[in-house]
Parts: C-alpha cells; sequence; structure tokens
C-alpha cells in the first residue's frame, strides 16, 4: 500500500496526519452530541419526574380543569354581554335638543323640546314651554321615530336630531 501512495507522489505521514485529523474533528462532533444528549436527557427527566409520567398527567389534568373554567367564564361573559346589549338598546341613549322663544313677550330662549329615544327609535319627546307667570311641560310618546300626537316644529327637529345622534358633531341645537 505504501508503493500506492508513493507512485502517486504522496507521503505517507501526510495521509496519516490528515487520517488523525479527521478522526480528532470526528472526536469533538461526537463529544458535542453527547453533552447535547446529556442536556436532552436533563430536561426530559425534570419534565417526566414522577412514576410512569405521573407528575406530567397531572399538569395536563390542571390545564384541561383550567380549560374548562376558562370556557365557563367566556361563556358566561358571553352570556352578560348579551343581556347588557339587551339592556343598552332599551336605554334612551339618544336625544336631541331644540331651544326656543314660545313667546314673544319672553326671551333668552327658556323654552325647550327634547326628545330621548333608545336605538330603535322608541321613547318621548318633552317639551318645556316657559312663559311670563307659568311653565307648562308636555309628554309625546315616540314609537319606532313616529308620534301618534302631532309634533311642533321645535319638536320635530328635536326628534330629527335625536334620530341622527352620533351622525352629526358640533350641532348648535345640541346643548
Amino acid at each position: 500500500m505504501s508503493t500506492m501512495f508513493e507512485n502517486m507522489g504522496i507521503d505517507l505521514g501526510i495521509v496519516v496526519i490528515f487520517l488523525m485529523l479527521i478522526v480528532i474533528i470526528l472526536i469533538i462532533i461526537t463529544m458535542k452530541l453527547h453533552m447535547g444528549m446529556n442536556r436532552l436527557n436533563k430536561k426530559y427527566r425534570l419534565f417526566m419526574r414522577g412514576k410512569d409520567a405521573e407528575s406530567l398527567e397531572r399538569i395536563f389534568q390542571k390545564k384541561f380543569i383550567q380549560l374548562d373554567k376558562m370556557e365557563q367564564v367566556d361563556e358566561n361573559h358571553a352570556a352578560a354581554i348579551a343581556a347588557l346589549k339587551h339592556v343598552q338598546d332599551n336605554t334612551l341613549n339618544k336625544y336631541g335638543v331644540v331651544k326656543y322663544d314660545a313667546f314673544d313677550d319672553v326671551g333668552g330662549k327658556l323654552s325647550f323640546a327634547l326628545a330621548l329615544l333608545n336605538t330603535a327609535d322608541t321613547g318621548i319627546v318633552l317639551n318645556a314651554i316657559h312663559s311670563k307667570e307659568n311653565c307648562f311641560l308636555y309628554v309625546k310618546e315616540i314609537v319606532k321615530g313616529e308620534s301618534y300626537i302631532m309634533l311642533s316644529d321645535e319638536e320635530i327637529e328635536a326628534l330629527r336630531i335625536a334620530k341622527r345622534y352620533g351622525e352629526i358633531e358640533n350641532n348648535e341645537n345640541i346643548m
């Protein structure tokens, strides 16, 4: 065999050194893999502590119980949100106000029409008429944006503002 390397013009010592370098590199790689395997085994033993992975099973059971509780809480929250939505839809959460002078001899726009509506545009219109001697307050029912009793111009305007509540910004008629 030495004649084969000699015929090729390669020194036998160089081949031995090259093979030793390869062996050293393989030993280093093997040691690195062995250390990584030891770390992985330690983590595995820590994770699987207990007899027949009992601790892992307990951990999974606890997590499943927590998930079940979270699902129940989520269902409760959904029901509470639905109930709040129902309540909000029935509250008088839209309004419109129009101030005006009911009589020529009374100034300062002390009279007003106030429309209070829910999200279905059902509610009331209050009209307070202020004179020098008295103040009169009238209430008219509104169902789905309509009144069965004739409305004054100021009441119609207050109703229009309330119906569009949230759409208009900086309207002079809104207080």
